[in-house]
């Protein structure tokens, strides 16, 4: 099956979408984003959790419930597109078995642990014209959005440095893969929240050529980075710094961007998964979605502070993570684009890992197109 076909009865019938996992990733984010996508319907939950095949069997009435990757497979000749929520380490097994099946796939991030396998999963659905994308939703973001609106009109002048933070106070540990040091969890804030930071500045400031990397594991009994620095060097010379910590104990701005003509401050984090968590739904409700208010703009200026009023607000542009799934049906009906593409995916492996190279050895390393990875 290709990225255009489908085995849907009819080209009108909606996609049915089977979600493997039904943790923080299936629960919060795919399958409400799915069911609020037109053209979508989720039609299978695997998950083998009892409790989290009741709470599936709650939020969507008549949805198919299988407990296992392998029944999914023996329903896939019904399914017209699989996504991949469950834990980082089973990412690339159950991707590769969708794409030999020929089945479309999205992928929640990481989606591999190397660069190297994400461009393997990439020539696979070459080989087999099979779509498969990347769940990057930071791109949707509403401080994303309006800050490549502010660079698009060249308000901020020619970028010299992204600063971006993804951090958070959580002390006290939660446990479960996202904090295991096994390797082959691919756990800890560097593959978690520094795969959005780095997907972002990539995406605004092009490919990096050198990585330095700072991570540190600070709470008693963790066993995963949980306080995290990168910088990054890109080709086109803005300099980025990326901040990821469970350790913030006083958050700083989500973004600060420096430019020849100004400056532009954020703070506070996009609400759409705050309200994804609370139970609310896009398009549900009264309340217009992905808007902040207005005392948590941003602003631009240049030479004053924003936190006692200098610069000026700029409205933020709504969040819109409705837009990625909105991308994938089309491009799954009309043979387009993916929305975020496992070569892009790989782009920012190689940094991430990288970054792991640099805080491990102590040393920058350069990133040379097509020869990879050297240290300095």
């Amino acid at each position: 099956m290709t990225a255009t076909t489908s085995p849907s009865s009819s080209p009108s019938a909606p996609l049915r979408v089977g979600l493997v996992g039904y943790g923080l990733a299936g629960s919060v984010f795919h399958a409400p984003l799915v069911s609020a996508t037109h053209g979508l319907v989720l039609d299978t939950v695997v998950t083998s959790d009892p409790g989290r095949q009741a709470q599936a069997r709650e939020a969507y009435p008549g949805v198919r419930i299988v407990g296992s990757a392998q029944e999914l497979w023996d329903l896939a000749p019904a399914l017209d597109l699989i996504v991949v929520a469950s834990p980082n380490k089973t990412h690339v097994p159950l991707a590769t078995a969708a794409l030999d099946a020929g089945i479309p796939v999205v992928v929640d991030k990481p989606l591999a642990a190397t660069a190297a396998e994400a461009r393997e999963l990439a020539a696979l659905a070459d080989k087999t014209g099979t779509f498969l994308s990347v769940f990057q939703n930071r791109r949707w973001d509403n401080d994303f959005l309006t800050l490549r609106r502010l660079l698009a009109d060249g308000e901020l002048g020619e970028i010299q440095r992204f600063e971006s933070r993804f951090e958070r106070w959580r002390p006290q540990l939660k446990g479960g893969w996202r904090e295991s040091g096994a390797p082959e969890e691919i756990g800890g804030l560097l593959y978690d929240l520094g795969s959005h930071v780095v997907d972002q500045a990539l995406v605004l400031f092009g490919p990096a050529v050198r990585v330095y990397a700072e991570t540190d594991v600070r709470r008693p009994g963790a066993e995963a980075d949980d306080d995290t620095f990168i910088a990054v060097t890109h080709a086109n010379g803005v300099r980025s710094h990326f901040y990821v910590s469970a350790t913030t104990a006083q958050l700083g701005p989500r973004f600060r961007v420096l430019g020849s003509r100004a400056g532009y401050v954020k703070y506070g984090l996009d609400p759409q998964e705050a309200a994804l968590r609370d139970g609310q739904r896009p398009g549900v409700g009264q309340s217009p979605w992905g808007v902040e208010p207005e005392h948590l703009w941003g602003r631009v200026g240049s030479g004053e502070s924003p936190l006692t009023g200098g610069g000026a607000p700029v409205p933020t542009v709504p969040g819109d993570y409705p837009a990625y799934y909105a991308a994938v049906a089309a491009a799954l009906r009309e043979g387009g684009p993916a929305p975020v593409t496992a070569h892009e995916a790989a782009q920012c492996l190689a940094v991430l890992e990288a970054a792991r190279t640099s805080s491990r050895d102590g040393v920058a390393v350069e990133l040379n197109p097509g020869t990879g990875p050297a240290l300095s």
